[in-house]
């Protein structure tokens, strides 16, 4: 296990539930490598530009890695942000949460389409299973409760 793998399990072991742990979560500041030289591979009008756009970095072309990652970032967001309209919250939770997770099982199956690590790989199967078992979840509770 990488050692930010190794940080955040101890964290989730260590603090399960407390207000810290959600703290931590909830606000954390991404990684510096997150934010560096890399992200300038992002174009002005791609879906990712929307996001903030890397500090004094020349825009290049993107791979059809980073293409494929914009495209489903900018499906996640409109879906979410109609799914979230829902006048009962948690409708509006379930139905904003969908994409949420259909995005992150796009991701994962990118990583696995492109990444080349072995625990990143298996990070993102450990992903897509359980997104996917919860988007089920989701959609089963909507089912119900529509009647």
């Amino acid at each position: 296990m990488n050692p930010i793998h190794t940080l955040f399990a101890a964290a989730l072991i260590l603090v399960p539930g407390t207000a810290l742990a959600q703290e931590k979560f909830d606000a954390a500041p991404l990684p510096a490598i997150c934010t560096k030289a890399g992200t300038a591979g992002m174009t002005s009008g791609s879906p990712m530009s929307a996001m903030d756009p890397p500090a004094g970095g020349m825009a290049m072309p993107m791979d059809d890695a980073h293409k494929e990652l914009a495209a489903g970032m900018a499906r996640m967001r409109a879906d979410m942000a109609v799914g979230m309209q829902a006048a009962d919250p948690d409708i509006a939770f379930d139905c904003g949460m969908i994409p949420h997770h259909q995005g992150a099982i796009l991701m994962a199956r990118v990583e696995l389409k492109y990444g080349k690590d072995p625990e990143n790989r298996k990070l993102a199967e450990q992903i897509i299973k359980s997104q996917e078992h919860q988007v089920m979840m989701m959609l089963a509770w909507l089912e119900e409760h529509s009647k």
